[in-house]
């Protein structure tokens, strides 16, 4: 009776352990922005208020539920500068600025709202403008709350900015996406304790059974 006391105690930790993981998982919905060097996308380390484009660089935005910047989902599709400027011709005195705009996927939308298509655009600004403003030329209306985080793009979400999501339906990685969606390091290792001190308690079972 004792042991079966223990191993109903054992498996109750490890179900609590289980969902105290899955509620860490959860992130926050947001727009993240991104970089094109060379191939591949790396997360801009400034924000687009105070980032300085030069001619011919390629810059991303993508709607998401993400942990942090370590698992947020990159910008999809083709990110060619010839490609996404290839109308809008070079002029003096100005700098071309290539945008991909990913809204994201329906598992990442606040829910009643539908995401937009991706959308790709090409600004003409001058030398000196920021990210923010070349954003501004091609995808309004933008939203900020008060903190001057970015909240909307395009119109898009109509609410919310920055929001935590607790609900693990909402933060579950689309087909596209390539995060690992497994137990965390701290809930493997939680397990492992419990396997350790079930162990344990079986020993001490059966030791206090053969004195």
């Amino acid at each position: 009776m004792r042991f079966r006391r223990i191993a109903a105690l054992l498996l109750a930790a490890l179900f609590l352990l289980l969902n105290t993981g899955q509620a860490q998982a959860a992130g926050y919905r947001y727009w993240s922005f991104w970089e094109r060097n060379g191939e591949a996308w790396t997360y801009a380390t400034q924000g687009p208020a105070t980032t300085r484009p030069a001619d011919g660089d390629v810059q991303g935005f993508r709607f998401a539920v993400s942990e942090d910047s370590a698992d947020a989902s990159q910008p999809r599709g083709t990110a060619d500068f010839a490609t996404i400027c290839a109308d809008t011709p070079a002029r003096d005195g100005t700098k071309r600025v290539a945008l991909v705009i990913d809204f994201g996927t329906t598992s990442d939308a606040p829910s009643g709202e539908t995401p937009p298509p991706a959308r790709t655009a090409c600004a003409q600004l001058s030398p000196d403008a920021t990210t923010a403003e070349a954003l501004a030329a091609v995808a309004k209306p933008l939203r900020y709350n008060t903190n001057a985080l970015l909240c909307a793009i395009g119109g898009y979400p109509e609410k919310g900015c920055g929001e935590q999501v607790t609900d693990s339906k909402q933060s579950t990685p689309s087909k596209d996406d390539t995060s690992d969606s497994g137990p965390t390091a701290s809930v493997w290792a939680g397990i492992a304790a419990i396997a350790v001190l079930g162990a344990a308690a079986v020993w001490q079972t059966r030791r206090h059974r053969r004195g």
